[in-house]
């Protein structure tokens, strides 16, 4: 599966990324020049993980009929202080009582197969060509 997208410059520190039929907008805070209209791409990045994270755990509970509302996940980013790279990223899964307590571990499990997170497993390699015009 290939597929391509166009990054646009609309102004000040604004970057839109046009990826399968949909614009992603993405700002810099305004202690960083932005105009804090959107989520920065580092902050959309990691966000992403976090819902791929959920959406595995929503299928998870889907296939085995189990009510997804006796999920609640949050997710704690840590963060090396001189780099500011994210050195761990924390799940908390709070379960509701009624969470069958035999599929905790396979919930896991299941979440651990998100798409995204197999991406730092497997990094893509990254290739810059330019054009000039």
């Amino acid at each position: 599966m290939n597929a391509s997208m166009e990054i646009q410059f609309p102004g000040g520190r604004k970057v839109n990324s046009d990826y399968k039929g949909f614009t992603i907008k993405t700002d810099q805070s305004k202690e960083d020049g932005g105009d804090h209209t959107a989520s920065t791409p580092s902050d959309l990045f990691f966000a992403a993980v976090g819902a791929c994270m959920g959406l595995y755990a929503l299928d998870f509970c889907k296939r085995r009929k189990i009510d997804p509302g006796q999920l609640k996940i949050s997710v704690e980013v840590q963060s090396h202080d001189k780099t500011r790279l994210v050195e761990k990223m924390i799940y908390n899964i709070d379960l509701a009582p009624e969470f069958p307590q035999k599929y905790t571990s396979a919930l896991i499990r299941a979440m651990k197969l998100c798409y995204l997170k197999k991406h730092f497993e497997y990094p893509p390699q990254f290739e810059f060509v330019t054009h000039q015009k």
